[in-house]
Parts: structure tokens; sequence; C-alpha cells
């Protein structure tokens, strides 16, 4: 019970914690019943920038969850314009983290950073596909040893107003590292290398830094699941 509740807590939180701490004294001051709803938006907020540690499968060609959350789509599309990886439409998986998942965005395979791009946008709902096209974004791009190219991208969403993005071109990182961290809610897209079909399917749970969601050295195809009801 320790592990779950004394869970490290970003540096980057600790300002939005002292500030929704500094309200609830306030709260307090002016009417303290008042002050409960200000300790649960403290705990909350407190919850929200956990950043525990992960185990992550250490094989090469496995790639990696960036992100927890739920596989909200699968689908072929081209990456962002501004990581220069051509039109070419690339498997998809798109990883949508609501407001209770742990928001610490992690590297889905090891590599180099070879494409760090900011590009501003509208905050339509994350769950929509137009959100990968018109939303705010940090889009990055890993070069692996062997020369392959692996495409991620951090979106705001309608809630989410920060992305931050912690590494730089020429950083070497290796999977399950984090790389950045999105404030309040939104998702990770990670686009695969042609001809990798992804190992898990629309409606499944991902941990970031922990999950297999694709491997470069296989030729399964795509997976298939479905909900399985008891027998009694």
């Amino acid at each position: 019970m320790l592990k779950i509740v004394l869970v490290p807590i970003h540096r980057a939180g600790w300002p939005f914690i002292a500030i929704f701490a500094a309200a609830t004294v306030g709260m307090w001051v002016i009417s303290p019943p008042l002050s409960f709803l200000g300790m649960i938006l403290t705990a909350w907020c407190t919850y929200f920038f956990r950043n525990p540690d992960r185990l992550t499968p250490v094989r090469d060609g496995l790639v990696i969850s960036p992100a927890d959350g739920v596989v909200q789509m699968i689908a072929a599309a081209p990456p962002p314009p501004e990581l220069g990886m051509g039109s070419e439409p690339r498997t998809r998986i798109a990883v949508f983290m609501n407001v209770f998942n742990v928001h610490v965005n992690r590297a889905p395979v090891s590599g180099t950073i070879t494409g760090v791009k900011y590009h501003p946008g509208k905050f339509f709902n994350a769950s929509l596909d137009k959100a990968s096209e018109f939303n705010e974004r940090m889009s990055l791009k890993i070069t692996m040893k062997n020369g392959t190219d692996v495409a991620f991208v951090q979106i705001a969403g309608l809630v989410a107003r920060r992305i931050l993005c912690f590494v730089k071109d020429g950083d070497r990182i290796d999977a399950g590292q984090r790389f950045g961290l999105i404030r309040f809610g939104s998702r990770v897209d990670i686009y695969l290398p042609e001809g990798v079909s992804p190992l898990v399917c629309v409606g499944q749970t991902t941990i970031g830094g922990e999950t297999v969601i694709a491997d470069l050295t296989s030729a399964e195809p795509p997976r298939i699941a479905e909900i399985r009801q008891d027998r009694i």
C-alpha cells in the first residue's frame, strides 16, 4: 500500500500543488467547511503529477507505450509534416490519457533524438481524429541504431494547455526513459515503421514505459481482441 500512496511527484507539479494548497488555506479563512473542497482538489493535483518508476522490457525491437491510457484508435496516417518523414501513411496508435492517468511520457524506443518540432494549434477534444492534425502538438523523432525512424507526438486537448518536452535534437535516450509531460489530460500518438503491426487493440489499457505495443522484429499480423463473457 505504501508503494501506491508514496509515489514520487514530478518537479513540474510542485508549483501547481502549492497554488492549490494556498487556495485551500484561503478557503479555510473564508469558510472552514469550504476548505474540504480545496483539500480534495489539492490531493487530486498531487495525484495527477505522480511520477512512478516503471519496469521497461529491454529486448531489441520492442516498441513501448509512451503513455498511460487507453488505445483510442489505430489507423493509417502520414507522420507530422514538420518531421520530414514523407507523406506515406504509417500505422498510427493513439493513446488517450484522462485526468486520472499518469501524465509523464516515456520514449517508445531507444536511439537518438533527431527531431523535436513544436506546432501551435487549437484545443479540440483529444479524442477526435482531427486533433492529430489541428491541435497544438510537440512532434518528436527517434532514429534507432539500425537507422529506423520512429515518430511520436504529444497532443494537447480540450483541457490540456501546456506540453512539456525535456529532450532536444542529438540527445541519446533509452526506451522507457521520461521525455516529457502534458498537463491535465490529452493523448500521445506513435507512428510505427512501414510493415510493422500493432500488438495492441482499440480499447486496450496501456502502461507507459511497460506495455509492448509493437515488435519491429515480428511478422505477427495485427491482433484481434474481444471481451469474453463468463460462462456462468
